[in-house]
């Protein structure tokens, strides 16, 4: 009977051991990563207000027309974000470790190791980190600029409007819709296209025979005139206008026509004034080669 009664106490024994920590540690375990999930969320809740809320001032407009203090909010705004949630997902993380019986302060020795070893395998991310917050600290470029991106290792450059910015990666989207993925740590060079203010330019090829003062006034009149269009008006800074000869060819001079857009408007301007310039040639007898066009872009106050 003494042996029964000894068995029956050791089997009801971890039964009510298991129950306890089941009902202490296990249900704070429990609640720790379900409040994670929920504040995890309600974080990435919170900063889609902040850049709806940024965005709700250009609703009315293009997204691409925006101040460069709305860039950099938008783009902190999302690293913030990033990086607070990072944050508590680590916390409780430690703190689930510790109700599972680990000693967090047995376990920094070995983190010590494990972050060296990390940091020697994981150059690359840590570089894309460091990348980004420069990148973001700096205004290089924030959420809707159009940039082209030069890229380790490749020939092809990403070229689009930002879509996020993040400590590790910046994702572009095409103009064919392709969402381009490049982390920080791997761009070489940056060429902004929607900085403060952009630069459409026109190269007008017209024959050698050609008489120039004549052309230069029909691009001054063509310039004159889509400064004067409600529809192109809004685009430009002030009224495109005319270099002058650009290069000489053996059959054909190339005249420079110039105009300063909106940040991101400079194709649009550029298209428009190509068509413009076409058919003012045209009416006025001159043949015209296919049109050579460019685009520049230029921080406000630049030499022009």
């Amino acid at each position: 009977m003494t042996v029964l009664a000894t068995q029956t106490t050791l089997s009801i024994a971890p039964t009510s051991d298991l129950s306890n920590w089941l009902r202490s540690n296990g249900l704070e375990i429990v609640l720790l990563i379900l409040g994670a999930v929920l504040l995890g969320r309600f974080i990435a809740w919170f900063g889609n207000r902040i850049t709806q809320q940024i965005d709700r001032g250009f609703q009315h407009s293009d997204a691409l027309v925006r101040s460069e203090a709305a860039k950099h909010r938008h783009a902190l705004a999302q690293v913030i974000t990033w990086v607070v949630q990072a944050l508590v997902y680590i916390l409780i993380a430690i703190s689930v470790l510790q109700r599972l019986g680990f000693a967090i302060a047995g376990l920094v020795a070995p983190a010590a190791v494990l972050g060296a070893a990390l940091g020697f395998g994981a150059q690359r991310i840590v570089q894309d980190i460091l990348a980004g917050f420069f990148i973001i600290t700096e205004r290089q470029y924030g959420f809707g600029d159009v940039v082209r991106i030069a890229v380790t290792g490749s020939s092809v450059e990403a070229e689009g409007a930002v879509e996020d910015v993040t400590l590790r990666v910046t994702k572009v989207r095409s103009v064919n819709g392709e969402v381009i993925t490049v982390p920080n740590g791997q761009i070489i060079k940056v060429t902004n296209l929607s900085k403060d203010w952009a630069r459409a330019v026109v190269d007008v090829p017209v024959p050698a025979t050609a008489d120039i003062n004549h052309v230069n006034e029909i691009l001054r009149d063509v310039g004159a005139k889509a400064f004067q269009d409600r529809r192109l008006k809004p685009l430009l800074l002030d009224e495109p206008s005319v270099m002058g000869v650009e290069s000489l060819e053996v059959d054909q001079v190339n005249i420079r026509m110039v105009a300063r857009t909106l940040p991101g408007k400079q194709f649009q301007v550029g298209r428009d004034l190509r068509v413009r310039v076409a058919a003012a040639l045209r009416r006025e007898g001159l043949g015209m080669a296919a049109a050579k066009t460019s685009t520049a872009t230029l921080e406000a106050g630049a030499p022009q």
